[in-house]
């Protein structure tokens, strides 16, 4: 140690010191070869596939973590600025973000998410003009999935209400929401893009004297901005040429098999989304401080899950292009390195409270509960990617599934149990998250590992365009052929292509549904506000 001490003040001192006082110490060779000698064993043991296949899933997962960020920053800069106007403030715009994530963006990320599985498959087949089908056929059913979220969203104070929250903080949040509400088909028609870029500038443009009202107008016109950059940069760099080869009324077919993916893939993401929406208006049926700590709790915790849910993607990106290219060591190898880096990058976060509010009961609350967060991350982590593999895989019935028993028979009741009759108010909830999370976890583990990857394979390819007809035990020559014939344009349908008539009728029906729905929504909105009206007339 003492020989050390005198290289390093050596190092530093005057010239014309001796050669001696200048070299590295013995101690120093030492502990340099050892790390080295480390390192280099490090590097044997990792095989040069899960090498290759890292670099491939953090190049997918980096600018996706990015766009993620970024957009997640648009509400989460509204509940910066808005908690610093007061405590109702806070409150009105944690639950109006709230019933926007409820009733309408995890709707959209659900059904959206079939288009990951779908297009990864296609991709990897090598049928890229029919990934152009796919995605206006998800911007389509994502357009008609706004009437029913916006006949929700209308009806959002009276929704509060009724769940017991206070008149002031519920009057706030109708207004934020009806701000946005516009905004909500340009979030819609741009998840259909995994190459989505954040554009935060809007968030920056300050008018003065718009208050609250102007946290949600900034919101809108950042998800407008949001949807114009990204189509004109799809456009200027012509990414689009290899996969889009114009409107084709083949997107109004096979919407029965989209929404076979669509549906349980929304089911996944919204059981958990819902889940920690329903823990914010548990929080304030408590009180408003309890309510502000759950928020921004919340808020850190969307951010930490953005670096799990960028490997969620990749995996389902990685799996799905695999099995599209009939690739099973491949779709097993990209799920094993996706597990690899979901568990290393399990860490615990660090944060405080000032960002949000000045509060000095919120942020002791927000303390308390950051404590034992880092041990619910690393298992959030490892279930989301694993869920992700699910997805790419084809499988979003199973995911769905687990995330109901998982989230509403297991973590919920939990959380409750220890949130209300025990009096542990948000750290109890929390505590019922951990220990969902721990179930997930090891049942999506066991999933894949019992999975079968063969019927995966054929099952991938289907969807690709690729009927395989034959036997297990028929040769390759007639893969080979049907492979041709797919990337010579001769697509497959997964299903009995319908007649103009049929379409007509069928879509047009369905657009008058979506109709009715929405105008039903505005007609109880009014209704419901009329009785709020005689009520709180004395």
């Amino acid at each position: 140690a003492v020989q050390h001490t005198i290289h390093i003040h050596s190092h530093g001192g005057v010239n014309g010191q001796s050669k001696t006082d200048e070299s590295p110490s013995p101690a120093a060779r030492s502990v340099d070869s050892c790390c080295g000698s480390c390192l280099k064993r490090i590097k044997l043991w990792v095989p040069v596939e899960y090498k290759g296949e890292a670099v491939q899933v953090f190049k997918l997962a980096g600018p996706m973590l990015i766009s993620q960020l970024m957009s997640f920053l648009i509400g989460f800069v509204s509940m910066v600025f808005c908690g610093h106007l007061g405590k109702t403030e806070l409150a009105g715009v944690a639950l109006a973000i709230a019933v926007i994530n409820v009733t309408g963006i995890s709707i959209g990320c659900g059904l959206a998410s079939a288009c990951d599985t779908l297009i990864s498959q296609i991709y990897g087949s090598g049928n890229l003009k029919h990934v152009g089908v796919i995605a206006q056929r998800g911007v389509l059913i994502l357009l008609l999935a706004c009437f029913p979220c916006w006949a929700l969203l209308i009806n959002t104070q009276p929704i509060l209400l009724a769940i017991r929250q206070s008149t002031e903080v519920a009057r706030l949040s109708q207004l934020y929401v009806k701000i946005f509400m516009p905004a909500l088909c340009c979030v819609f028609s741009h998840l259909t893009h995994s190459d989505s870029q954040g554009i935060m500038w809007p968030q920056v443009i300050s008018v003065p004297g718009t208050d609250y009202g102007g946290s949600a107008a900034a919101n809108a016109i950042s998800q407008y901005c949001l949807t114009l950059f990204l189509f004109g940069y799809i456009w200027v760099r012509g990414l689009h040429k290899a996969t889009w080869n114009g409107w084709s009324r083949d997107c109004l077919q096979e919407w029965g098999p989209f929404l076979r993916l669509a549906l349980p893939s929304m089911l996944m993401y919204c059981l958990e989304w819902w889940l920690y929406e329903i823990a914010g208006f548990l929080a304030g049926i408590i009180s408003e401080t309890e309510l502000g700590a759950q928020s921004v709790v919340y808020q850190l915790a969307a951010v930490a899950y953005m670096f799990p849910l960028g490997f969620s993607v990749a995996a389902s990106v990685r799996v799905g292009n695999a099995l599209g290219a009939g690739n099973i060591e491949q779709a097993k190898l990209s799920s094993k390195v996706s597990l690899i880096c979901a568990t290393c990058l399990g860490a615990a976060n660090n944060v405080i409270g000032y960002i949000f509010t000045n509060e000095k009961d919120i942020i002791q609350r927000v303390a308390d509960v950051i404590k034992m967060y880092s041990f619910i991350h690393v298992t959030e982590a490892f279930s989301g990617v694993t869920g992700g593999i699910v997805r790419g895989a084809g499988k979003p019935m199973v995911g769905a599934v687990c995330s109901l028993v998982g989230y509403y028979f297991i973590g919920l009741p939990i959380g409750v149990s220890l949130m209300f009759p025990l009096q542990m108010g948000i750290i109890g909830l929390w505590t019922g998250f951990l220990i969902c999370a721990l179930v997930m976890s090891a049942f999506f583990t066991v999933f894949l590992w019992k999975l079968n990857w063969d019927k995966a394979k054929e099952e991938a390819l289907v969807r690709a365009g690729v009927h395989i007809t034959v036997k297990k035990h028929s040769g390759k020559q007639n893969f080979i052929y049907n492979y041709i014939l797919l990337k010579s344009g001769q697509q497959a349908s997964a299903g009995e292509a319908l007649s103009v008539r049929q379409l007509v009728v069928r879509r047009g029906f369905a657009v008058l549904l979506m109709f009715v729905i929405l105008a039903t929504g505005v007609v109880i909105s009014e209704l419901l506000v009329r009785l709020l009206e005689l009520d709180e007339t004395p």
